[in-house]
């Protein structure tokens, strides 16, 4: 008798997921029950795609009216100047780059669960299929054997044992008992329609789950480049880069809602076929198998009796007669018919090897191999599987979530970078106080001496007769021209009013700059004196 069956336990996420209504794309209630091709049922699972698309919609005009907000709402540049905003938007963004990591790790362990599951599945329908096979040819085998090889031996034995009567009598009654076995085997059903259909659906599920996970690694690796591009483009004030990170970010963004729409859509008819698996598989098996047969092998219970028991039985009962009646002429018939050896050691052989097959057959039948099958693969796709669609299904709202927050960063650095560029560009290029000028004189040294040299030449009229310059005469002292001097680089401006001479910095000073210029030039006056 077969053991005890270990129990299927729909866990509390496939039973939530099932409650789920389930509404056509005309809002009338569907039956939950999972029926793959029924129009009515894919209606339902559409409605749940067509609930991200809207989510989608409402998301990306969120973003629109924000954006649009952004740019047309203009604050005073004196206060943008004195209380800027790119702490709060680094800030910002280094929380969506969090986020967005974290969404990944999510998503990663999300992935990797449902392969498992998948896997599980695809392991266990191929050991199923195994089975199948095995029992269909353990029974042409032992068919080939009972119908071909026994009669051409029972012929040769009819010829040698023509005059005696005894004799064939007994054959006949051989022929009679491989007959039975014949008959009984025609009676165990044929696996060979289930075998068809579990390996094609091994190879779809493998081919889908394939690609499925090929396509969540892309994802992932453009997540993950795109939070790179922005903390880049952040950390360089590139305009380049955030204009990039923009248009990849709503890329992104549409990418995770359809793949929500896609995960809610499949956790939930999962979801449907993992509350009650053994009710669809009796429905979509009655044209190959009984429903005694189909029960035999969901439920496996002790209080179920093998359906093949009987015509196994019968099948053991002929063989054993017939080797009993094959002794029987080896013992009596040999000495009168030496010629008859080899043929009855031929039945006797192949007697034996039927007995194995019958043992072998047996095993096969059981149900608790196949049923371990069957458990194992509805533990792969409802527990891991589905628990798998939900971890990415979080991942996908994680990650809209994280990119909705960097589109809506980007626009107010934009504005930043903007802002502190046009601050720049009030400022003399020639004054050593603006940021730009001191980049560009530390990249091409030879910018400022150039300049100045002709900046006192281009008034004698001609750069051709350039005379060595005179010194003007000027009230300032020497001091103020040598700290003039150090201040630009070791390299003096010839003007006849001086800089520092004219007591203040030029008006575009900022107030700090105004304080550092004057700090630098009297430890400057302290440490060098001249004599007048």
């Amino acid at each position: 008798m077969p053991a005890a069956r270990v129990e299927y336990i729909a866990p509390w996420w496939v039973v939530w997921l099932h409650s789920v209504p389930h509404l056509g794309l005309r809002l009338q209630r569907v039956d939950s029950t999972f029926s793959p091709g029924d129009e009515t049922y894919q209606e339902s699972l559409l409605f749940l795609g067509v609930l991200a698309a809207i989510g989608l919609g409402l998301n990306l005009i969120f973003l629109a009216v924000y954006l649009v907000c952004t740019c047309c709402c203009r604050r005073d540049h004196t206060a943008q100047t004195k209380q800027p905003n790119s702490c709060c938007v680094t800030w910002t963004a280094v929380v969506a780059g969090l986020l967005c990591c974290a969404a990944v790790g999510v998503g990663f362990y999300g992935s990797s669960e449902t392969n498992d599951g998948v896997h599980q599945l695809i392991y266990s329908l191929d050991n199923a299929n195994h089975t199948f096979s095995g029992i269909d040819e353990l029974v042409s085998g032992n068919t080939q054997r009972m119908k071909v090889d026994l009669e051409q031996h029972l012929a040769r034995l009819s010829e040698i044992f023509a005059a005696r009567g005894d004799y064939i009598q007994t054959l006949k009654f051989m022929q009679q008992m491989a007959g039975n076995v014949v008959n009984q085997l025609s009676g165990l059903p044929v696996w060979r329609d289930v075998s068809t259909q579990l390996t094609e659906l091994s190879h779809q599920t493998a081919y889908v789950e394939h690609y499925r996970w090929l396509s969540y690694l892309l994802l992932f690796i453009l997540d993950l480049a795109i939070c790179l591009i922005t903390c880049l483009g952040l950390a360089r004030r590139s305009k380049c880069l955030l204009a990039s990170m923009l248009c990849c970010g709503v890329l992104t963004l549409i990418l995770s809602w359809a793949s929500l729409a896609a995960d809610t859509a499949a956790a939930v008819g999962t979801s449907d076929f993992c509350v009650a698996p053994d009710i669809y598989i009796l429905n979509n098996t009655r044209s190959q198998l009984s429903s005694e047969v189909t029960r035999y092998y969901l439920h496996c219970s002790q209080s179920l009796s093998s359906p093949f028991q009987q015509s196994l039985t019968a099948f053991q009962r002929s063989l054993t007669t017939m080797q009993i009646q094959v002794v029987g002429l080896l013992q009596f018939a040999v000495p009168l018919f030496p010629t008859a050896e080899k043929d009855l050691l031929g039945i006797q052989i192949l007697l034996n090897s039927s007995e194995t097959s019958l043992h072998q057959l047996t095993a096969m039948l059981d149900c608790r191999g196949l049923h371990k099958d069957y458990l194992d693969a509805l533990t792969g796709i409802c527990y891991d599987g589905i628990e798998g669609l939900l971890f990415l299904g979080l991942f996908s709202i994680l990650a809209a979530l994280a990119f909705s927050t960097l589109t809506c960063a980007g626009p107010r650095a934009w504005k930043h970078f903007i802002n502190r560029d046009r601050d720049y560009d009030d400022i003399d290029d020639d004054d050593p106080f603006n940021p730009q000028a001191r980049r560009i004189a530390a990249h091409n040294p030879m910018r400022g001496q150039l300049h100045s040299f002709c900046s006192y030449s281009s008034g004698l009229g001609s750069q051709c007769s350039l005379q060595p310059p005179t010194q003007t005469i000027s009230n300032a002292p020497v001091s103020e021209y040598m700290n003039q001097a150090i201040l630009f680089g070791g390299n003096p401006r010839y003007e006849n009013v001086p800089l520092i001479g004219r007591g203040s910095p030029p008006p575009t000073y900022s107030p700090s700059m105004r304080a550092t210029y004057m700090s630098v030039a009297d430890e400057h006056l302290r440490h060098y004196e001249f004599p007048s």
